[in-house]
């Protein structure tokens, strides 16, 4: 079995889409040059929502145009998007790129969707169904252009509105999500409530279907885990003793999730980027990130998101 571990940053996007304070678009896309040195696999920049329903991260063209003549060779970015229109977006990014340095800067955009329907109206306006027939010119146009596509999938253990959800829920929607053409499965702990019995519940279940699905191209299993209860390092362990070599993590654990939080107590957000490469040790596996420029780019994303905070 692989003893690499694979590691996408995700803070730049999902670390910073629900801060209240807006971080400028020169602050981010230094963020993104830091983290591009840290020796991670990926850095998901930003998504390509409407500004209206996500000012953080309106400014996303500006901040890939900000970093394109810095990626260093072999290192993957990405961005959200939720629709072709969003895709459309990332594909003028990656013809600027191509006109201006001879290569495209985006090698993979997400899609996401959910294992609850009531998640699913709440956070899209839409079906678990009506987001995947959404996603269909997605991944065509993708395709075409030859990009991968990360499908994500949130409350793959439980609901804030339904609460537990069942594994096979979770594992139809994988399934749709790879018949559709994705390349890695990200699955998302959205509010925190996975615990080390769950985790091996949910992934003894899904990787199995993964392998059956992926006999004629691979198809990556990733996991995105909240920090809420402090629990995330734990499913992180279980995860990797059960083979998954795929993990998303943000520095200073940025990524708070609002339907986890409370008017009184802040919750925390994604398990820090430091947290997982310590399990990723304490088991013997490998990580090829370092450290001592993660410690940078973590201290630069506190001071910034500071500053906007501040500002």
């Amino acid at each position: 079995m692989n003893d690499r571990v694979r590691i996408t940053e995700v803070s730049p996007r999902d670390g910073l889409q629900n801060e209240a304070a807006i971080v400028p678009a020169a602050a981010k896309a230094e963020l993104v040059r830091r983290l591009s040195k840290t020796g991670v696999d990926e850095v998901e920049v930003s998504s390509f929502v409407s500004p209206k329903w996500i000012p953080q991260l309106g400014d996303a063209a500006e901040v890939f145009a900000a970093v394109a003549a810095d990626k260093p060779e072999g290192l993957v970015y990405s961005a959200l998007v939720p629709n072709d229109r969003g895709l459309d977006r990332a594909l003028e990014v990656n013809e600027s790129a191509q006109t201006n340095t001879g290569a495209k800067l985006i090698a993979r955009v997400a899609v996401f969707t959910a294992a609850s329907e009531t998640f699913s109206q709440k956070n899209t306006n839409a079906s678990i169904e009506e987001t995947l027939e959404r996603f269909e010119p997605v991944f065509r146009g993708a395709r075409a252009a030859g990009l991968g596509v990360r499908g994500y999938i949130s409350c793959v253990v439980a609901c804030p509105y339904e609460g537990a959800i069942e594994p096979d829920a979770v594992t139809r929607v994988a399934e749709r999500l790879m018949a559709l053409g994705a390349d890695e499965i990200d699955l998302g702990d959205t509010i925190g409530a996975a615990d080390e019995s769950s985790m091996d519940t949910l992934l003894s279940e899904l990787l199995g279907s993964v392998a059956e699905l992926s006999t004629d191209r691979p198809i990556t299993v990733t996991m995105h885990l909240h920090d809420t209860f402090g629990r995330a390092a734990a499913c992180a362990r279980v995860a990797m003793e059960l083979g998954v070599r795929s993990f998303d993590g943000a520095v200073c654990g940025l990524g708070v999730c609002p339907f986890a939080s409370t008017p009184c107590l802040r919750a925390p957000g994604n398990i820090s980027t430091g947290t997982l490469l310590d399990v990723v040790e304490e088991l013997g596996l490998s990580h090829g990130v370092n450290r001592a420029a993660l410690d940078a780019a973590a201290r630069f994303a506190a001071e910034a998101l500071s500053g906007a905070q501040n500002a």
